[in-house]
């Protein structure tokens, strides 16, 4: 079985070619929803978490105070490391088991969906890597309209997010997606072709 990433920065419409290899029946890992699982009650890295970051960072019933720890972990970069070395190997744990599945179920590709794939562990893992790309201001109207902030926080937060160049560097192929959700498929449907 061979294991495609795709990445791309926020607004690109990642989700969107996601979703149609879904529906074509692959199997798809959101390795974006499998990190926010990591901090979910009952996750063996809470105790791990309070363990570095204060136990206040969970509540009673053990649901993280996400905005907290993201305070706390996120005001220096040793904070940052501390978190991802916690989080990271249960994410990865995860992810594989989800592939270990597919690949059970007989699959032949499996897709791989994240915005922090370049750079991680997980990136050599990853057979072919697919980086959907849109015009910088496409995506901030995009930002926009899904989470309703203002166009200066989109850019603010496409900003801060791993340099194109950096992506484009670790792709094996580049999906432009500058117009319909149709035009996207269609170059999805040509990548398939030649993965």
């Amino acid at each position: 079985m061979r294991v495609i990433g795709i990445t791309g920065r926020s607004g690109c419409g990642k989700s969107s070619a996601t979703n149609f290899l879904r529906e074509q029946g692959y199997p798809c890992i959101d390795a974006d929803l499998v990190a926010r699982e990591v901090l979910e009650p009952g996750s063996p890295c809470i105790a791990q978490l309070q363990a570095v970051f204060g136990a206040d960072i969970a509540d009673e019933n053990g649901c993280v105070r996400r905005r907290l720890l993201a305070d706390r972990a996120f005001a220096t970069p040793e904070g940052t490391a501390a978190l991802t070395a916690v989080t990271q190997p249960e994410i990865l744990r995860r992810i594989d088991a989800a592939l270990e599945q597919a690949r059970q179920g007989g699959a032949a590709l499996a897709f791989v969906d994240g915005a922090v794939i370049v750079g991680t562990p997980f990136e050599p893992r990853c057979d072919a890597l697919i980086l959907v790309t849109a015009p910088y201001e496409t995506s901030v109207a995009r930002i926009c309209a899904r989470d309703g902030i203002t166009p200066e926080m989109a850019r603010r937060r496409l900003d801060a997010q791993t340099p194109l160049d950096v992506l484009r560097a670790a792709a094996t192929v580049e999906l432009v997606n500058d117009s319909t959700p149709e035009a996207l498929r269609e170059k999805l449907q040509s990548v398939l072709g030649h993965i």
